[in-house]
């Protein structure tokens, strides 16, 4: 079982870049998925989640308009699309996957480093 980010790198202010999030030995059909982040010396915080079923997303207040969350279970791929990239938003970024029912079965990436800077 392993989730697997790419997409992640670098980039100028003002850009964008698509963050994909694959699965490996399980289906993400039946699971929760949410993009978290990590800047250095600071707590990780989430991103985005979207249910299992597709039909809801939720994003921090502080990205909402900018980063777009979306999922394509029969590629088993999750995305985080980042438009108007700002320098803040330089961390790691890693996916999650929570099941929908069987709420403790929980996996992580390793995460992919988002470098926003000029």
């Amino acid at each position: 079982v392993q989730l697997v980010e790419s997409g992640g790198g670098l980039v100028q202010p003002g850009g964008s870049l698509r963050l994909s999030c694959a699965g490996f030995g399980f289906s993400l059909s039946s699971y929760d998925m949410s993009w978290y982040r990590q800047a250095p010396e600071k707590e990780r915080e989430l991103v985005a989640t979207m249910i299992s079923t597709g039909g809801s997303r939720s994003y921090a207040d502080s990205l909402k308009g900018r980063f777009t969350i979306s999922r394509d279970n029969a590629q088993n791929t999750v995305y985080l699309q980042m438009n108007s990239l700002k320098p803040e938003d330089t961390a790691v970024y890693f996916c999650s996957a929570q099941h929908n029912v069987f709420r403790r079965i929980n996996y992580w990436g390793q995460g992919t480093q988002v470098t926003v800077s000029s």
